[in-house]
């Protein structure tokens, strides 16, 4: 992967119409050659889909934008746009949140970390040295982060420091080795599934030191049904595994 790489951001939506323009203008002054945007929209009743619309008609060579029908889960709408990402020569896929809480600007040290290592992807890490939550975190919540990550190591044995994590880098050849279209779970399950694939595979998982950030605009995607399918999918890899 040289400096020509194509490299797009996949960014599932759901009613995101103040964050996403921000995020674009981001993406942009990063200055990354071949650096895109590719947002998956779950037909946002906000109009975020619009918006999207107009960032893909204003900048045509930087922002992509497909168009589903109903909302399905994060890991539903991550395999269509990383489906699409990977149909349409992608080298590396960056996987990222719309609501601004993953620092656009440690793009390019992801990027760069794929490059010069024989890592298959690249975490931004909240639980490396020099990483950390959100300052307004209420201690719950970091207690419960902190939990999952333990629980699903201690499980599945992954040997990584944020294995909840959403915002990745992968090389387009990982994805498609671990056959990203055929993963079942759903939510934030899904990342979970991915790194299991990964490790399962004999490949490198490397984590890159972030500062996460509590959205600002809008309400968290995170409902009942996705907590516990969380729970309960280390266990079913690993007795699937077995």
């Amino acid at each position: 992967m040289g400096e020509s790489a194509k490299i797009v951001v996949v960014v599932p939506t759901y009613n995101e119409r103040e964050n996403l323009p921000v995020l674009a203008g981001l993406l942009s002054d990063l200055k990354v050659p071949g650096l895109q945007m590719l947002v998956v929209d779950d037909n946002s009743p906000d109009g975020t889909g619009d918006v999207a619309d107009q960032l893909a008609k204003e900048s045509p060579d930087q922002v992509g934008v497909l168009h589903r029908t109903e909302k399905d889960g994060l890991g539903r709408a991550y395999i269509a746009g990383i489906g699409r990402a990977l149909s349409e020569d992608a080298d590396i896929v960056i996987q990222m949140d719309a609501d601004l809480s993953h620092p656009a600007s440690v793009i390019p040290t992801m990027v760069d970390t794929l490059r010069t290592t024989d890592a298959a992807v690249v975490i931004g890490s909240r639980y490396v040295a020099g990483g950390s939550a959100a300052a307004e975190w209420a201690w719950h919540r970091r207690l419960l982060s902190a939990f999952a990550n333990v629980y699903v190591n201690t499980i599945l044995r992954l040997h990584v420091k944020d294995a909840t994590a959403g915002f990745k880098a992968w090389k387009a050849e990982t994805l498609r080795k671990i056959d990203v279209a055929t993963i079942q779970s759903n939510g934030y399950s899904f990342q979970v599934e991915m790194n299991y694939r990964t490790v399962r595979q004999g490949m490198r998982i490397a984590e890159v030191p972030i500062r996460f950030e509590e959205r600002t605009v809008g309400a968290s995607k995170m409902s009942l049904k996705v907590q516990l399918e969380s729970a309960l999918m280390p266990w079913k890899l690993r007795f699937k595994r077995s």
